[in-house]
């Protein structure tokens, strides 16, 4: 059983670390306490034997079975089902990585299915052991901390995406020649799946408010559910700007990319109007020298005295003509 942690506890400490299953059972039956199991990669043989001990739901054990679930809180009689998705920045990559989380929370009993290494549990469990007195508020209190942790593991992932916001926001107007609507493109990506995975975290925390009173939560837990669900919305305000930011930055910069490749146009076409004038400047003398250097016996101009110096003076007007031409239209 690929058990990471497996503890029972009675009036907040915790009085045995049962070496399987089988004996948190036969604890938690003895006792009467709380037991907390935490679990890594189960099979669904594994995740059975949970169910049939803890009267599980089929369906509960079916999607933490085959993960891949948005954020949810499902209430199957006693037992509620709570799917969450852990997020994690990577200074490396520059890039939000998700993880996904399932707890069962019983009368006595919560169990907590991983199916990858993040998020690590163990900093719950020492804040809680080091507080019988909220530990002792039983598996509510234990789902309030898992909860406030993964809301508060949010928080470096804002500050990740914001500060790569601020870097796009600075190269947008510096000419660096960098690409950016492939870099917009993807965090804006990264912060759609953070907000589908946080936006339901404010209803499922509205919903085990609700049912406090019907369902007998202690006072002091409900406040700091209400505490963590403060967070939440502050936080689904950040993400929201986030996505504003995101689409206008992504408008500015095909604006930006469209304005450069007009002026670059708009240069290439100056360069073309200069290469052309003096192209046709070139061509007057050309054209005459052409007509003069045909060497034909009978040219009226070719014995007389004053040709030659006609022949140039005729190529210096063409040329001189063409090229004031072509500064009153302000090609040169």
């Amino acid at each position: 059983m690929p058990i990471i942690d497996n503890a029972v506890y009675v009036d907040g400490r915790r009085i045995a670390d049962p070496a399987s299953l089988d004996l948190t059972f036969e604890y938690l039956r003895e006792k009467q306490g709380m037991g907390w199991i935490g679990l890594l990669r189960p099979s669904a043989e594994e995740l059975e034997t949970v169910s049939s001990e803890f009267g599980l739901h089929a369906l509960a054990i079916e999607d933490a079975q085959t993960g891949h679930q948005r954020a949810k809180l499902e209430r199957y009689g006693e037992t509620l089902f709570v799917v969450l998705r852990p997020a994690w920045y990577v200074d490396e990559t520059e890039t939000v990585e998700f993880g996904e989380l399932h707890v069962f929370v019983g009368r006595d009993f919560v169990v907590t299915v991983r199916h990858g290494e993040a998020p690590d549990l163990s900093r719950v469990r020492r804040r809680m052991e080091a507080d019988p007195e909220l530990l002792a508020r039983g598996p509510e209190a234990v789902l309030y901390a898992i909860l406030d942790e993964v809301v508060d593991q949010y928080v470096p992932v804002v500050r990740g995406v914001e500060n790569d916001i601020d870097e796009i926001e600075s190269a947008l107007f510096a000419d660096t020649g960098t690409p950016l609507s492939r870099r917009i493109y993807e965090l804006s990506s990264e912060v759609l799946s953070f907000q589908r995975g946080t936006q339901p975290l404010s209803g499922m925390l509205d919903a085990l408010l609700r049912g406090g009173e019907k369902y007998g939560v202690d006072v002091e837990l409900q406040r700091l559910l209400r505490d963590v669900l403060d967070h939440v919305l502050q936080l689904g305000d950040r993400v929201a700007g986030f996505r504003t930011v995101l689409d206008n930055a992504l408008t500015v910069n095909a604006t930006i990319v469209t304005q450069r490749q007009t002026e670059t146009s708009l240069q290439q076409n100056e360069q073309v109007k200069k290469i052309s004038g003096w192209a046709a400047i070139l061509f007057g003398p050309t054209l005459v020298g052409a007509i003069y250097g045909m060497n034909f016996d009978y040219m009226p101009e070719l014995h007389w005295v004053w040709g030659y110096p006609a022949a140039i003076a005729l190529m210096a007007a063409t040329s001189l003509g063409l090229w004031g031409v072509f500064k009153w239209k302000r090609w040169m």
